[in-house]
């Protein structure tokens, strides 16, 4: 589990396992956001594992699930409406943290200026650029 801060409020990590909550937990997290399809890729803690340990720990759990090739608006919105009304720090999840690094730009597009959000992501040692031209 590598955990990459984007700011003092958030994170983005790669796949998280059930065992790695009570690190998050630890961390100082409240929140969990796992952006990642359960039946993605090689087999990985479910959603449903991960939210019954979290709220064992006391943690804050929401599923979206979003398709890292094709980010749709409404993935945005769903983003975006998680990020406000979970309490904070939050911890996003994904297969590499790079998904959430873009849902997380997307969702702050026209709020900040592009530059600061292709460089915050940057600082992470993840990148954005690809989709700078929906930013």
């Amino acid at each position: 589990m590598i955990i990459r801060p984007i700011n003092d409020q958030l994170a983005v990590a790669d796949q998280l396992e059930v065992h790695d909550l009570s690190t998050v937990k630890s961390e100082g997290f409240v929140s969990v956001v796992c952006n990642r399809p359960d039946e993605e890729g090689e087999p990985h803690a479910t959603a449903d594992d991960m939210a019954a340990k979290a709220a064992e720990l006391g943690l804050e759990f929401r599923y979206l699930p979003v398709n890292g090739a094709m980010i749709t608006d409404e993935d945005v919105a769903g983003q975006a409406a998680l990020l406000a009304e979970l309490p904070k720090p939050i911890l996003t999840y994904c297969r590499s943290g790079a998904r959430c690094a873009k849902l997380w730009a997307l969702s702050e597009s026209g709020k900040q200026d592009v530059n600061t959000l292709v460089e915050a992501v940057d600082k992470t040692g993840l990148s954005i650029v690809d989709i700078a031209h929906r930013l």
